[in-house]
């Protein structure tokens, strides 16, 4: 029974001028659950993955703390064990030997490429997973750049969109779920769209990098690839990280030229973009959660100064609460894990 001298849980207050009490919704964990805006899920997670030559080799990149290379077949284990975590999709990056880059990336559209024989052992062994493919041509270009240079020093974007398109059919022929052009050249999106239709690949869609700026944010990365430009830097046409008008017409153009889902990159020094975008568009908006943004997460953690699991989970919260549906982000199997009923 209760009795007179019992204390309640519910504290009374003598102030009667306060009708409006928001911290009544916060006041217990259940009650902070039942009435949270944003639900991040395993469901809106990506995870990127990079391959390399070889078998039964793996190697960790020293600017990305926990994330490796991996040979193929150690990569198919990943993917599996991934996909039984519940994340859904892949997206894959090459490491491409420096014996087979040039100029003009051939090797990008070798029908016996690294990247068009991952993918078909993906399919093979996960039928199930997405697996997104990166349209881009520094990885196989001997100067490091997206697009074909001309004599002078200058990236010529037709000539790049026509390698391009070969890129993007023969990782469709392998096998590809999503093409990704990742290069910023004009018009890409609509060439893409246009050569999958003509042959047939009518439900290979595009996830096209609609607003991907050039960022100080991408040297782990290129780390990862070996892709670093060998001169100059990609500010001719990947965008100014002062313009967000200019997102929107990107964007447009994409939507236009029959992209499915549009990517912003990086994601958290780009979050009103990401916001600006998921209200212009009914579209599927991806951000990718990118490796500097990463190895900063990594690098505080290891000197203590930061509770990492915390820091990740208010990290893509708040990316997802800004517009994002899908996420691509190296903490992708962590969070898995994170999460609950995982």
């Amino acid at each position: 029974m209760s009795s007179k001298n019992s204390v309640s849980h519910h504290s009374k207050s003598t102030n009667l001028l306060l009708p409006n009490r928001p911290r009544r919704l916060r006041r217990t964990p259940a009650m902070r659950r039942m009435v949270r805006e944003t639900q991040l899920s395993v469901n809106d997670l990506i995870y990127p993955l990079f391959v390399m030559e070889g078998e039964s080799h793996q190697e960790e990149i020293i600017s990305m703390p926990g994330c490796y290379r991996y040979s193929g077949d150690l990569l198919l284990k990943e993917v599996k064990n991934v996909f039984e975590l519940g994340i859904n999709a892949i997206a894959l990056f090459p490491v491409i030997p420096e014996d087979k880059k040039d100029a003009t990336a051939t090797e990008s559209y070798n029908p016996d490429g690294l990247v068009q024989r991952t993918v078909k052992a993906i399919r093979q062994a996960v039928p199930e997973i997405v697996v997104i493919t990166d349209v881009a041509l520094d990885p196989f270009s001997s100067h490091g750049h997206d697009g074909i240079v001309s004599e002078d020093g200058i990236i010529l974007n037709d000539p790049t969109v026509d390698v391009l398109v070969k890129m993007a059919l023969s990782q469709a022929n392998a096998g590809a779920d999503f093409v990704a052009p990742s290069d910023m050249m004009d018009g890409r999106v609509g060439a893409i769209r246009q050569a999958l239709d003509a042959e047939g690949y009518v439900d290979v869609g595009i996830l096209a990098y609609s607003a991907k700026y050039a960022s100080a944010y991408y040297g782990p990365f290129r780390d990862a690839l070996d892709s670093a430009p060998k001169f100059g830097d990609k500010k001719t046409y990947q965008m100014d990280s002062a313009n967000a008008k200019e997102a929107l017409k990107e964007i447009a153009l994409d939507i236009a030229e029959g992209a499915d889902v549009l990517m912003i990159k990086p994601a958290l020094a780009y979050l009103d973009i990401i916001q600006q975008v998921r209200n212009a568009t009914q579209l599927p908006v991806a951000a990718y959660n990118v490796s500097g943004e990463y190895a900063m997460i990594k690098a505080a953690s290891q000197r203590g100064w930061i509770d990492e699991k915390s820091v990740i989970l208010e990290t893509l919260t708040s990316i997802k609460r800004a517009g994002a549906d899908l996420i691509l982000t190296y903490f992708a199997k962590d969070v898995a894990l994170m999460l609950p009923g995982t």
